[in-house]
């Protein structure tokens, strides 16, 4: 029997005998490698942080004790130790655990992460509560060093510094986040590291001065009365005690003994304590430990080796649309490209590679990353910002008003736009339209394919305004470029299919479900046509009403949520236009959707062509009169 499978609540970890911890860290790896390995997941940030959680364990009793994971992708050992042992096969996998931290899967998933640098708000307010209702417990924060690049990890330890209150904050420093470490926090840190003598040697200087004859004393009074300016050069952690913190480290995130003793003299500290913990990502799993950026998230893998167990296909549009920005740079030298920490996952790689004046990694500051491109559009470049959907949810006041109000010519790509999978709730893009469609002079447009996604990013270049080009996550459908590829023309529509009982629009890669759901309906004998809307703002009005005026039955299909979506953006076109006897269905996302299969989880919120289909059949079965024609 091993040690891993007597573990069935976190009681357990507390009372086994400190030498079968090695034992326990060792198993943990093992079980967190074979899932991950099958289901895809977030390895090295897992495999980097089994010490410490079983050191948090050790000392902290949740779920009465706060425990806030940062991001939360790091706790497939805390799920493992929390009562989910048994499940833990099901990670990511449709209906099983998620890959982050959820209030509604344990009580001890104090609070609900996903993006970086929310753990130090959210566990002040689980302390500040605990003070005004006179309750008990520790509140704590596990933050890695990357989300320190964020403004909103500082704005919570500006105000804890300030509270007072007891609040624990461990800051997992393993030197990596999903790119290279960026700016100058990673500089400090660094320093931190390196400087554990300073304690040791500072006492060694002072003793030498008292020693000399005569001017000893004098010496070392003027040492003294140079602190203030020589500790903020050397003395580790300055930064954190400048806030208000207790600085306790840095120290060694791999000895469970060393954590489990700070954790406890932290405990007894009054006031915020900030632990810096120094810790490995791919900690026991020699190719993550390789390649940690690699192995931050990956999909099914093989154990032995580390490769891929993906099957060959066409390039993902993320390859596409790094692909395409890099001959782009080569023709104009003005274009220049941002991203949020994210150059690896959004293509970027090789364009920095390649032009490496010309590419800028701001670190996780999403709000920094649009307003800085801002600037370099009106100083006359031509950015490109490049991050996923989901975090441009939190840079929307800097679109809105650093860029569009203005109108700085900055392209916002929005990668991984709809559905990305097995990450859930929290990583899908199907907000994005809502927010940026309402803004007046950001043009919004999504390809079907990859040869429209290269001729709306030339497109987008060489718009007059502030652009949105928005594609999935995953891989193209193979199409083979134009080998001139111009641009788009901007606003225009594409009838891809002719119908006279109905008509499908869609925005983005969803046109073609609605091409297999026109035939299938064709087999039925209702002929429905197909509208490839293209872009939003300007949106085809003429296409939409001669369809809509057509045919007198309207399916809206997307890949994002019905509120604000492209189905609200062609009701309003018919209605502003006075159209009636138009019978519309939306089609898309009405709540949070869970994690799972991309296409399981369209198949299960109504997106399937057997879905889209039925909509139509839904609509005949009614048999309104089709409405007269638009006055010209």
């Amino acid at each position: 029997m091993t040690i891993l499978n007597e573990i069935k609540s976190p009681g357990d970890v507390r009372v086994l005998p400190s030498e079968d911890l090695p034992a326990l860290a060792a198993e943990l790896r093992e079980e967190i490698i074979g899932v991950t390995a099958e289901n895809g997941g977030h390895l090295a940030s897992s495999l980097g942080v089994v010490e410490l959680t079983i050191a948090l364990l050790r000392e902290f009793e949740p779920p009465a004790d706060k425990i806030v994971w940062d991001v939360g992708h790091q706790t497939y050992a805390w799920k493992l130790l929390t009562g989910r042992r048994e499940r833990f096969a099901t990670l990511r996998r449709h209906g099983g655990l998620s890959g982050f931290p959820r209030r509604d899967e344990s009580d001890c998933d104090a609070f609900g992460t996903g993006h970086s640098s929310t753990s130090i708000s959210a566990a002040l307010g689980f302390a500040k509560a605990r003070d005004i209702t006179g309750g008990s417990g520790y509140a704590a924060a596990v933050i890695g060093d990357g989300s320190m690049s964020a403004g909103m990890a500082y704005e919570a330890l500006n105000h804890a510094g300030a509270a007072k209150t007891n609040l624990i904050v461990v800051l997992n420093d393993n030197e990596m986040f999903i790119s290279k470490n960026v700016g100058a926090m990673s500089k400090y840190l660094n320093r931190l590291r390196t400087a554990s003598a300073y304690t040791r040697g500072k006492r060694d200087v002072e003793a030498f001065l008292r020693s000399l004859p005569l001017i000893g004393e004098t010496m070392s009074n003027a040492a003294r009365k140079a602190k203030n300016t020589l500790k903020y050069i050397l003395l580790p952690g300055v930064l954190f005690e400048e806030m208000g913190f207790t600085y306790i480290g840095p120290i060694d995130g791999h000895d469970i003994d060393a954590l489990t003793d700070v954790f406890a003299q932290a405990k007894k500290q009054p006031g915020p304590v900030l632990i810096h913990a120094v810790t490995r990502k791919g900690m026991g799993y020699w190719p993550a430990m390789r390649k940690p950026d690699v192995f931050h998230g990956v999909g099914p893998f093989d154990r032995e080796t580390g490769k891929p167990r993906q099957k060959e296909g066409p390039p993902t549009y993320t390859e596409v649309f790094g692909e395409t920005l890099c001959r782009l740079g080569q023709e104009d030298q003005s274009i220049v490209a941002v991203t949020a920490a994210m150059g690896n996952g959004t293509g970027l790689s090789q364009f920095g590679l390649m032009y490496p004046r010309r590419f800028f990694d701001v670190g996780i500051a999403e709000q920094h990353a649009v307003t800085f491109a801002a600037g370099l559009a009106l100083a006359g470049l031509k950015p490109v910002v490049s991050m996923y959907s989901t975090f441009y949810q939190r840079a929307y006041d800097q679109v809105l008003h650093d860029a569009c109000l203005q109108n700085a010519r900055v392209v916002f790509a929005v990668d991984r736009a709809g559905l990305v999978g097995e990450d859930g709730a929290t990583h899908h893009g199907i907000f994005d339209i809502a927010l940026f469609r309402a803004i007046p002079n950001l043009t919004v447009m999504a390809p079907k394919d990859e040869n429209e996604l290269r001729r709306m990013l030339r497109a987008a270049f060489i718009l007059p305004n502030p652009s949105v080009l928005r594609y999935p996550r995953g891989r193209g459908r193979g199409v083979k470029p134009d080998e001139d590829c111009q641009p788009l023309p901007v606003g225009k529509a594409e009838l891809m299919r002719r119908g006279a009982d109905a008509v499908l629009i869609s925005f983005g890669p969803l046109v073609y479900r609605c091409m297999e759901a026109a035939a299938s309906l064709a087999e039925r004998g209702v002929d429905a046509g197909v509208l490839n809307l293209r872009f939003l703002n300007p949106t085809d009005r003429d296409a939409v009403l001669t369809e809509a005026r057509r045919t007198g039955r309207v399916v809206t299909v997307e890949d994002h949520a019905l509120a604000g979506g492209v189905g609200s953006a062609v009701l309003e076109i018919i209605a502003d236009a006075g159209l009636t006897g138009v019978r519309v269905k939306r089609l898309g996302y009405a709540d949070y959707v869970a994690h799972g299969p991309i296409d399981a989880l369209q198949e299960e919120n109504g997106l399937g062509v057997d879905a889209v289909v039925s909509a139509v059949l839904s609509l005949l079965s009614f048999r309104a009169p089709v409405p007269a024609g638009l006055p010209a």
